[in-house]
């Protein structure tokens, strides 16, 4: 089970990332772009998916690990529940999110 703090270094490891509040809760940004935020519940991360049919899909596929509340829809973002992953699949996440926020070139660069 990972937490809060398993999601620091990874998401800062990732490059260009800064940490900064979004509604009271850590979130990562890149070039002034969120990719993650921890939930304010704190059991979640918070994560932008490449469209809602993904959304849609991920919580069909895994709805123990993936999830969604009102608020987010209509928003290609999805829920992960902390004690569904593991830090290896934590770390594609974030990446996966940070991939889609970070300008072409950078992301290009890091897949170099």
């Amino acid at each position: 089970m990972v937490t809060e703090n398993d999601v620091r270094p990874l998401a800062l490891a990732l490059p260009e990332t800064l940490e900064k509040p979004m509604y009271g809760t850590p979130a990562f940004y890149v070039r002034g772009k969120w990719f993650a935020r921890i939930r304010q519940e704190g059991d979640a991360l918070v994560l932008p998916v490449g469209s809602q049919e993904e959304k849609a899909g991920l919580i069909a596929a895994e709805p123990g690990t993936f999830f969604t509340t009102p608020h987010y829809d209509g928003h290609a973002v999805v829920l992960v529940r902390f004690g569904a992953v593991d830090g290896e699949e934590l770390g594609e996440l974030l990446t996966e999110a940070w991939r889609l926020r970070a300008p072409k070139r950078l992301a290009a660069a890091f897949d170099a």
